[in-house]
C-alpha cells in the first residue's frame, strides 16, 4: 500500500503520476498565504459560500492548485490562467503538456498531476448512513453490483467507495460530465491494492488504454486516480508537509 512521500520533488517524469493530499486543518496565516495566490474573481467566488468551512475549502484547494502548478510549471502561481471544457473540467490556458485534476470531500482534497495524459481524481469521506446496496443498484453496473454483494457485509461501505471513486475519477478523466452513463463501464472493487477498468461497453478495447489506482491510507477516506496512458508509477505527497 502506498505511503505519502515527504520528498517534495516537482520533477514529474513521463509515465508517472503525482498525487498531492491536502488537509484543511491549517492555520489562519496559512489560509491567508494560499489566498494571496488567488485572483480577485477566485476570492469573490470563495466569499459567496455561506459557511466559513466552505469558504476555506475553496481558498485552500485553489491556492494549493496554484502553488503546486507554479512549482511544476516554473512560473508565478498568480500568473496562471485556467480554462474549462464543455463539462467544466479545468485545464491550463497556456502551452504545456502538464495535466491536472482536483477533488475534495470532507476535510481533505487531492490534486493529481501527469504529463500528456488525461487524468481524473476523486476522494470521498466514507459514510455509512445510507442503504449501500440500494444506492449501488441505481448507479453501478451489474458486474459491480455482483462483486459488492459477494463482499462480507462489514466491507460493503469500503467496497462501495472503492467503486464510486474509481468510477468518478474515470468520468472526470473522460471529461464527459454527469451525463455519462455510470453503468456503461465497470471497475474492480474487491481490493485497495488492485484497481482495474473491467469493461467499457461502447468500445471493448478502450479499457486497455487506462490505468486506475486507489489509495486508502488516509483514515476514513478512499481515493482513486484514472489516467489514459501507459503509466508506470504513482507517487503520493503530503501538501501540508511542503
Amino acid at each position: 500500500m502506498p505511503h505519502f512521500s515527504k520528498n517534495n520533488n516537482f520533477l514529474l517524469a513521463v509515465n508517472q503520476v503525482h498525487v498531492w493530499c491536502i488537509s484543511f486543518d491549517i492555520s489562519e496565516n496559512e489560509i491567508n498565504y494560499l489566498k494571496s495566490f488567488l485572483t480577485d474573481d477566485e476570492i469573490i467566488k470563495a466569499s459567496k459560500f455561506r459557511f466559513e468551512k466552505d469558504k476555506n475549502c475553496s481558498i485552500i484547494t485553489r491556492g494549493a492548485l496554484r502553488l503546486l502548478s507554479g512549482k511544476y510549471l516554473k512560473t508565478n502561481p498568480k500568473d496562471i490562467i485556467f480554462k474549462y471544457g464543455q463539462f467544466g473540467k479545468p485545464d491550463y490556458r497556456m502551452k504545456t503538456n502538464l495535466k491536472f485534476n482536483v477533488s475534495h470531500s470532507g476535510n481533505k482534497a487531492v490534486i493529481g498531476f501527469v504529463l500528456n495524459n488525461d487524468i481524473g481524481v476523486d476522494i470521498e469521506d466514507i459514510k455509512t448512513n445510507f442503504e449501500i446496496l440500494d444506492i449501488a443498484k441505481n448507479y453501478f453496473s451489474n458486474i459491480e453490483i455482483k462483486a459488492l454483494k459477494k463482499l462480507p457485509k462489514n466491507l460493503h461501505a469500503k467496497g462501495f467507495y472503492r467503486c464510486w471513486t474509481r468510477k468518478e475519477s474515470f468520468i472526470k478523466a473522460k471529461a464527459k460530465g454527469l451525463s455519462f452513463p455510470l453503468d456503461s463501464f465497470s471497475v474492480s472493487i474487491e481490493s485497495d491494492d488492485k484497481a482495474e477498468l473491467l469493461e467499457t461497453k461502447w468500445d471493448d478495447n478502450e479499457k486497455d488504454l487506462w490505468k486506475l489506482f486507489s489509495f486508502s491510507q488516509i483514515e476514513n477516506y478512499v481515493g482513486a486516480v484514472s489516467i489514459k496512458g501507459n503509466i508506470q508509477s504513482i507517487k503520493y505527497f503530503n501538501f501540508n508537509k511542503l
